[in-house]
């Protein structure tokens, strides 16, 4: 109660060091001692002492594993610590027991954004220093199929002309952020690995070695055979998507054919690979959020 008074005036040093006695008193009632835990990892976070309210957060949850406070407040500690992995897990962890519980459908949402974001700046930063540092090789193979290559964002990025882009075939990824790098297999075509965006829901799916020539509604056949659990209106069916990339430049959309082959797509003239990972955003077709997400953009359709 002295821990709760302090805390209600915001004085969350001496909220600490209550919530701190009372736990010192070896209670055998677990459910008090998790709001013990819980309330002092809530004190120590507006503290600032993330790892310390995330130990609190973590005994807390051992005590009482269905406890929201405790499962919300370890998410929020991951967020501020920057481990959104940890965070997407424990939210999980938390919607497993109340699904609509809103900080942590919130929670959710933005880690998996942060996650991505970080991701990708992971891959182009992990690219952009290999290449610096090691032979550049396999010029002749983005030639030849007039694939155009970014090797570093910037705001003033630069595109490699002719269709020419120097490429390391030896270190095209990063093994922290997707463990996949482009390859030539036995037959001298190109494997890249190629990350799927989907804007209206915050979602991903990354293909490890998507085959140059294989087609894009081949892959979409497999990877929406089953509906996955964020689709709760049951839209995305391969027949019902639209794919796009994005003309960074000239912020201008671009409609693809589902039926074109990879290849057909990186050969485009306004498409640049950057950071090795070629990017596809799929939509619902006709949906609300498409129609919202292009308007005032010029759109390049089929």
């Amino acid at each position: 109660n002295e821990g709760n008074e302090y805390f209600r005036e915001k004085d969350y040093r001496r909220a600490v060091i209550a919530y701190t006695e009372g736990l010192k008193k070896s209670c055998e009632d677990p459910e008090l001692n998790a709001v013990l835990h819980t309330n002092r990892g809530a004190a120590q976070f507006y503290l600032g002492n993330y790892r310390s309210a995330l130990s609190d957060a973590i005994q807390a949850k051992k005590l009482k594993p269905t406890h929201l406070k405790a499962i919300i407040r370890g998410a929020l500690c991951h967020m501020e610590l920057k481990n959104f992995s940890e965070a997407i897990a424990w939210c999980e962890e938390g919607l497993r027991i109340d699904s609509k519980e809103k900080k942590l459908v919130e929670m959710r949402a933005k880690a998996d954004k942060l996650k991505l974001e970080e991701t990708l700046l992971e891959v182009r930063t992990d690219f952009s220093a290999h290449w610096q540092s090691r032979a550049v090789m396999g010029t002749d193979l983005l030639c030849e199929r007039n694939i155009k290559l970014v090797l570093e964002p910037s705001n003033e990025e630069e595109e490699i002309s002719d269709g020419l882009a120097e490429i390391s075939l030896d270190g095209f990824h990063s093994d922290n952020a997707t463990g996949a790098k482009v390859h030539l297999d036995a037959d001298g075509n190109l494997n890249w690995p190629v990350l799927f965006l989907y804007p209206e829901h915050e979602q991903t799916d990354f293909i490890a070695a998507f085959h140059e020539n294989s087609r894009f509604i081949d892959h979409l056949m497999v990877m929406f055979a089953e509906l996955p659990p964020w689709d709760l209106e049951r839209k995305y069916l391969p027949s019902n998507l639209e794919l796009y990339f994005e003309d960074e430049e000239r912020a201008e959309m671009y409609e693809l054919n589902p039926e074109h082959t990879l290849l057909q797509v990186l050969r485009h003239q306004r498409y640049f690979v950057k950071a090795g990972t070629p990017t596809v955003l799929a939509f619902v077709k006709h949906s609300p959020f498409s129609k919202k997400y292009f308007s005032g953009k010029k759109v390049h359709r089929l």
